[in-house]
Protein backbone atom coordinates (compact mmCIF):
# COMPACT_ATOMS: atom_id res chain seq x y z
CA UNK A 1 0.00 0.00 0.00
CA UNK A 2 1.27 3.47 -0.92
CA UNK A 3 0.85 6.52 1.30
CA UNK A 4 -2.86 7.43 1.34
CA UNK A 5 -2.42 11.11 2.24
CA UNK A 6 -1.45 13.91 -0.20
CA UNK A 7 1.74 15.90 0.03
CA UNK A 8 1.43 18.88 2.36
CA UNK A 9 1.63 21.82 -0.04
CA UNK A 10 -0.07 25.19 -0.45
CA UNK A 11 -2.78 23.41 -2.47
CA UNK A 12 -3.32 20.99 0.42
CA UNK A 13 -3.89 23.82 2.89
CA UNK A 14 -6.07 25.77 0.46
CA UNK A 15 -8.40 22.80 -0.07
CA UNK A 16 -8.37 22.06 3.67
CA UNK A 17 -9.51 25.59 4.59
CA UNK A 18 -12.13 25.58 1.84
CA UNK A 19 -13.38 22.21 3.10
CA UNK A 20 -13.72 23.50 6.65
CA UNK A 21 -15.74 26.47 5.40
CA UNK A 22 -18.04 24.17 3.43
CA UNK A 23 -18.42 22.01 6.53
CA UNK A 24 -19.71 25.02 8.44
CA UNK A 25 -21.94 26.57 5.77
CA UNK A 26 -23.09 23.25 4.31
CA UNK A 27 -24.15 21.90 7.69
CA UNK A 28 -26.02 25.13 8.47
CA UNK A 29 -27.75 25.08 5.08
CA UNK A 30 -28.96 21.49 5.41
CA UNK A 31 -29.99 21.78 9.06
CA UNK A 32 -31.64 25.21 8.94
CA UNK A 33 -32.58 26.24 5.40
CA UNK A 34 -33.47 22.81 4.02
CA UNK A 35 -35.12 22.07 7.35
CA UNK A 36 -33.53 18.70 8.09
CA UNK A 37 -32.58 19.72 11.59
CA UNK A 38 -29.34 18.94 13.37
CA UNK A 39 -30.10 15.30 14.17
CA UNK A 40 -31.30 14.25 10.71
CA UNK A 41 -28.47 16.14 9.02
CA UNK A 42 -25.98 14.32 11.24
CA UNK A 43 -27.53 10.93 10.42
CA UNK A 44 -27.58 11.57 6.65
CA UNK A 45 -24.05 12.96 6.55
CA UNK A 46 -22.71 10.14 8.72
CA UNK A 47 -24.18 7.64 6.25
CA UNK A 48 -22.53 9.42 3.31
CA UNK A 49 -19.26 9.66 5.25
CA UNK A 50 -19.35 5.91 5.94
CA UNK A 51 -19.68 5.19 2.21
CA UNK A 52 -16.90 7.63 1.32
CA UNK A 53 -14.61 6.27 4.03
CA UNK A 54 -15.12 2.68 2.89
CA UNK A 55 -14.27 3.79 -0.64
CA UNK A 56 -11.18 5.60 0.64
CA UNK A 57 -10.05 2.57 2.65
CA UNK A 58 -10.49 0.29 -0.36
CA UNK A 59 -7.93 2.23 -2.42
CA UNK A 60 -4.27 1.23 -2.29
CA UNK A 61 -2.97 4.71 -3.05
CA UNK A 62 -4.00 8.34 -2.71
CA UNK A 63 -6.90 9.23 -5.03
CA UNK A 64 -7.52 13.01 -4.83
CA UNK A 65 -11.27 13.16 -5.38
CA UNK A 66 -12.00 10.30 -2.94
CA UNK A 67 -9.70 11.69 -0.27
CA UNK A 68 -11.09 15.23 -0.43
CA UNK A 69 -14.70 14.06 -0.64
CA UNK A 70 -14.06 12.21 2.61
CA UNK A 71 -12.51 15.33 4.17
CA UNK A 72 -15.51 17.49 3.21
CA UNK A 73 -17.92 14.95 4.68
CA UNK A 74 -15.82 14.62 7.85
CA UNK A 75 -15.98 18.41 8.11
CA UNK A 76 -19.79 18.38 7.98
CA UNK A 77 -20.08 15.50 10.46
CA UNK A 78 -17.57 17.10 12.83
CA UNK A 79 -19.61 20.30 12.75
CA UNK A 80 -22.79 18.37 13.47
CA UNK A 81 -21.21 16.56 16.43
CA UNK A 82 -20.53 19.90 18.10
CA UNK A 83 -23.93 21.30 17.14
CA UNK A 84 -25.68 18.25 18.58
CA UNK A 85 -23.90 18.69 21.89
CA UNK A 86 -24.45 22.44 22.16
CA UNK A 87 -27.87 22.87 20.53
CA UNK A 88 -29.66 19.61 21.34
CA UNK A 89 -28.02 18.49 24.57
CA UNK A 90 -27.16 22.04 25.74
CA UNK A 91 -23.60 21.11 26.62
CA UNK A 92 -21.42 24.13 27.35
CA UNK A 93 -18.90 25.04 24.65
CA UNK A 94 -16.23 24.99 27.35
CA UNK A 95 -17.09 21.38 28.16
CA UNK A 96 -17.41 20.24 24.53
CA UNK A 97 -14.09 21.89 23.63
CA UNK A 98 -12.38 20.15 26.55
CA UNK A 99 -14.07 16.83 25.74
CA UNK A 100 -13.01 16.86 22.08
CA UNK A 101 -9.49 17.93 23.07
CA UNK A 102 -9.29 14.92 25.41
CA UNK A 103 -10.69 12.62 22.70
CA UNK A 104 -8.10 13.87 20.21
CA UNK A 105 -5.29 13.52 22.75
CA UNK A 106 -6.41 9.97 23.53
CA UNK A 107 -6.49 9.14 19.81
CA UNK A 108 -2.95 10.45 19.37
CA UNK A 109 -1.78 8.53 22.46
CA UNK A 110 -3.21 5.22 21.27
CA UNK A 111 -1.99 5.85 17.71
CA UNK A 112 1.55 6.62 18.87
CA UNK A 113 1.53 3.72 21.30
CA UNK A 114 0.60 1.31 18.51
CA UNK A 115 2.64 2.76 15.64
CA UNK A 116 5.39 4.87 17.30
CA UNK A 117 4.68 7.71 14.87
CA UNK A 118 2.00 10.31 14.13
CA UNK A 119 3.50 11.33 10.80
CA UNK A 120 1.07 11.61 7.90
CA UNK A 121 3.86 10.57 5.56
CA UNK A 122 3.58 6.98 6.79
CA UNK A 123 -0.13 6.24 6.28
CA UNK A 124 0.66 2.96 4.53
CA UNK A 125 -1.47 0.47 6.48
CA UNK A 126 -5.20 0.24 7.11
CA UNK A 127 -4.68 0.51 10.87
CA UNK A 128 -2.72 3.74 10.51
CA UNK A 129 -5.34 5.11 8.16
CA UNK A 130 -8.10 4.36 10.66
CA UNK A 131 -6.12 6.21 13.33
CA UNK A 132 -5.63 9.07 10.88
CA UNK A 133 -9.33 9.48 10.04
CA UNK A 134 -10.35 9.20 13.69
CA UNK A 135 -7.92 12.00 14.49
CA UNK A 136 -9.22 14.05 11.55
CA UNK A 137 -12.81 13.73 12.80
CA UNK A 138 -11.85 14.93 16.27
CA UNK A 139 -9.79 17.83 14.87
CA UNK A 140 -12.89 19.04 13.03
CA UNK A 141 -15.12 18.61 16.08
CA UNK A 142 -12.56 20.29 18.35
CA UNK A 143 -11.98 23.10 15.86
CA UNK A 144 -15.72 23.72 15.57
CA UNK A 145 -16.19 23.83 19.35
CA UNK A 146 -13.11 26.00 19.91
CA UNK A 147 -14.12 28.34 17.09
CA UNK A 148 -17.66 28.75 18.43
CA UNK A 149 -16.24 29.26 21.90
CA UNK A 150 -13.97 32.04 20.68
CA UNK A 151 -16.34 33.84 18.31
CA UNK A 152 -19.59 33.42 20.26
CA UNK A 153 -19.04 32.63 23.95
CA UNK A 154 -15.95 34.84 24.26
CA UNK A 155 -17.37 37.46 21.90
CA UNK A 156 -14.56 37.76 19.35
CA UNK A 157 -16.99 37.89 16.44
CA UNK A 158 -16.42 36.54 12.94
CA UNK A 159 -13.99 39.18 11.64
CA UNK A 160 -11.74 39.12 14.68
CA UNK A 161 -12.02 35.33 14.73
CA UNK A 162 -10.61 35.13 11.19
CA UNK A 163 -7.76 37.46 12.15
CA UNK A 164 -7.01 35.69 15.45
CA UNK A 165 -6.95 32.16 14.05
CA UNK A 166 -5.06 33.32 10.97
CA UNK A 167 -2.43 34.86 13.25
CA UNK A 168 -2.14 31.63 15.25
CA UNK A 169 -1.63 29.63 12.05
CA UNK A 170 1.01 32.13 10.92
CA UNK A 171 2.80 31.68 14.26
CA UNK A 172 2.72 27.88 13.91
CA UNK A 173 4.02 28.18 10.33
CA UNK A 174 6.86 30.42 11.47
CA UNK A 175 7.78 27.98 14.23
CA UNK A 176 7.92 25.18 11.65
CA UNK A 177 10.37 27.12 9.48
CA UNK A 178 12.64 27.91 12.41
CA UNK A 179 12.94 24.27 13.42
CA UNK A 180 9.91 23.20 15.47
CA UNK A 181 8.80 19.56 15.28
CA UNK A 182 7.12 19.08 11.87
CA UNK A 183 4.59 16.51 13.10
CA UNK A 184 3.49 18.75 15.98
CA UNK A 185 3.24 21.86 13.82
CA UNK A 186 1.25 19.99 11.17
CA UNK A 187 -1.39 18.84 13.63
CA UNK A 188 -1.57 22.23 15.34
CA UNK A 189 -2.10 23.91 11.97
CA UNK A 190 -4.64 21.26 10.98
CA UNK A 191 -6.67 21.91 14.12
CA UNK A 192 -6.47 25.70 13.75
CA UNK A 193 -7.59 25.74 10.12
CA UNK A 194 -10.97 24.41 11.27
CA UNK A 195 -11.99 27.45 13.35
CA UNK A 196 -10.39 29.70 10.72
CA UNK A 197 -12.55 28.17 7.99
CA UNK A 198 -15.64 28.19 10.21
CA UNK A 199 -15.16 31.86 11.11
CA UNK A 200 -14.60 32.68 7.45
CA UNK A 201 -17.74 30.77 6.47
CA UNK A 202 -19.82 32.55 9.10
CA UNK A 203 -18.35 35.92 8.12
CA UNK A 204 -19.35 35.39 4.49
CA UNK A 205 -22.70 33.68 4.98
CA UNK A 206 -24.29 35.22 8.07
CA UNK A 207 -26.51 38.27 7.77
CA UNK A 208 -25.16 41.74 8.41
CA UNK A 209 -27.29 41.91 11.56
CA UNK A 210 -25.10 39.17 13.04
CA UNK A 211 -21.78 40.59 11.87
CA UNK A 212 -21.55 38.74 8.56
CA UNK A 213 -21.47 39.85 4.94
CA UNK A 214 -24.88 38.39 4.11
CA UNK A 215 -23.90 36.20 1.16
CA UNK A 216 -25.97 33.28 2.47
CA UNK A 217 -25.04 29.67 3.18
CA UNK A 218 -25.99 28.26 -0.22
CA UNK A 219 -24.04 30.86 -2.21
CA UNK A 220 -21.00 30.50 0.03
CA UNK A 221 -21.16 26.70 -0.07
CA UNK A 222 -21.50 26.59 -3.88
CA UNK A 223 -18.65 29.06 -4.38
CA UNK A 224 -16.28 27.16 -2.11
CA UNK A 225 -17.30 23.75 -3.46
CA UNK A 226 -16.55 25.04 -6.96
CA UNK A 227 -13.09 26.12 -5.83
CA UNK A 228 -12.53 22.74 -4.17
CA UNK A 229 -13.53 20.86 -7.33
CA UNK A 230 -11.21 23.04 -9.40
CA UNK A 231 -8.24 22.56 -7.07
CA UNK A 232 -8.82 18.80 -6.74
CA UNK A 233 -9.03 18.51 -10.53
CA UNK A 234 -5.78 20.45 -10.82
CA UNK A 235 -4.13 18.24 -8.17
CA UNK A 236 -5.33 15.14 -10.02
CA UNK A 237 -4.00 16.40 -13.34
CA UNK A 238 -0.68 17.41 -11.79
CA UNK A 239 -0.37 14.01 -10.10
CA UNK A 240 -1.05 12.17 -13.34
CA UNK A 241 1.52 14.32 -15.09
CA UNK A 242 4.09 13.61 -12.41
CA UNK A 243 3.50 9.86 -12.64
CA UNK A 244 3.80 9.93 -16.43
CA UNK A 245 7.02 11.92 -16.25
CA UNK A 246 8.48 9.79 -13.46
CA UNK A 247 9.97 6.88 -15.47
CA UNK A 248 11.69 9.26 -17.86
CA UNK A 249 13.48 11.16 -15.11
Amino acid sequence: MLNKVPEVTAIFWAIKILSTTVGETGADYLAVHVGLGTSLTAICMTGLLTVALLLQLSRRAYVPWIYWLTVVLVSVVGTQLTDLLTDKLEVSLYISTAAFACALAATFAVWYGAERTLSIHTIVTTRRELFYWTAILFTFALGTAAGDLATEALGLGFQLGVVAFGALIAAVTLSYYIGANPVLTFWLAYILTRPLGASLGDLLSQSRDYGGMGLGTIQTSIAFLTLIVGLVAWATFEGDGTRRAGPAQ
